[in-house]
């Protein structure tokens, strides 16, 4: 997909994680990743990120990343596009982002670099490293040890024509209306905050519709219905969908560190798309969390 083509399809509509599926032993379990995606691709989802943070990049060895990129670029050609994650130093995320444009990913997320921190001029250079070893669309994550501001932003901008996106996961409101004032429409802005639907109103407001759901794993009519009453000033409905379901939802999330996938994983096999069990350092949900998710899940109704 041509780099303005992906903008162009971001710039509208909600985004999502899918899990990435492993089995018992935690391997890579191709035939449920299909299945899932096979599932959700028809929900009406602008783009889904294969890879991402929800589908625990991080975890991956890069001949299981080869496969789940690889996974999710042919069951969904033809439906929603795929985003693929990459990331770590600058010549590993370059072989991820050469390897998911060979696969036919139609754009990358660049994930914050791994551990060390630097100033916006090291992150500058590893972005712009990124978006001139390939020709596909690229997003950046404003998150973690990764953070940019407008001015680094618009240098980027004019080095790098690829360079498509900026999704926000640091919530700093002052700084995403700086880079929103300063860049204009030469960007498509995603809210990227953990639960994101908390900030989908007030960032809205500032000119950034589009955000991703992590929810959409597991109840995709709700998230769908949700995004649709934010984008028309639903207030009765979106108010009622976050204080029945996010709310609580927050509260279970918010036990443990790490609980922001561990509980995706949790909802997935709760309706019956059962993912496996997350990678250490993380931990699975109790057995009495998932009881409580299931609460909250029933009352949503059928998706």
């Amino acid at each position: 997909m041509e780099p303005n083509a992906l903008k162009a399809a971001i710039s509208t509509g909600l985004l999502s994680f899918p899990v990435t599926d492993f089995d018992a032993a935690g391997n890579f379990e191709p035939k449920g990743y299909r299945r899932r995606l096979e599932w959700l691709a028809p929900y009406g989802a602008s783009a889904l990120f294969a890879a991402g943070g929800t589908g625990e990049f991080f975890s991956l060895a890069p001949d299981e990343y080869s496969a789940v990129i690889k996974t999710a670029v042919d069951t969904c050609k033809g439906k929603v596009p795929i985003i693929a994650g990459t990331g770590y130093g600058t010549r590993q995320a370059i072989a991820y982002a050469q390897e998911a444009e060979r696969l036919g990913a139609a754009g990358l997320l660049v994930m914050p670099h791994y551990l060390i921190e630097t100033d916006a001029e090291g992150v500058s250079r590893h972005v712009a490293a990124i978006c001139k070893s390939v020709k596909i669309g690229v997003i950046v994550y404003n998150r973690g040890v990764c953070r940019l501001g407008p001015d680094h932003l618009a240098r980027l901008a004019e080095q790098c024509p690829n360079l498509i996106g900026f999704k926000d996961g640091i919530g700093d409101l002052e700084l995403m209306v700086a880079v929103r004032r300063k860049m204009g429409d030469r960007f498509s802005y995603l809210g990227g905050l953990p639960t994101a639907e908390f900030f989908a109103a007030p960032y809205k407001a500032m000119g950034v519709p589009v955000y991703s759901s992590a929810v959409f794993n597991f109840i995709p009519k709700t998230a769908m219905d949700f995004y649709r009453a934010i984008a028309a000033d639903d207030t009765a409905t979106w108010t009622r969908i976050l204080d029945d379901f996010f709310m609580p939802y927050s509260a279970i999330r918010n036990r443990r560190p790490g609980y922001a996938v561990s509980i995706i994983k949790a909802g997935a096999k709760l309706v019956g798309y059962d993912a496996g069990p997350v990678r250490t350092p993380l931990v699975d949900c109790s057995e009495e969390e998932h009881k409580m998710l299931k609460v909250l899940i029933d009352k949503m109704g059928p998706q």
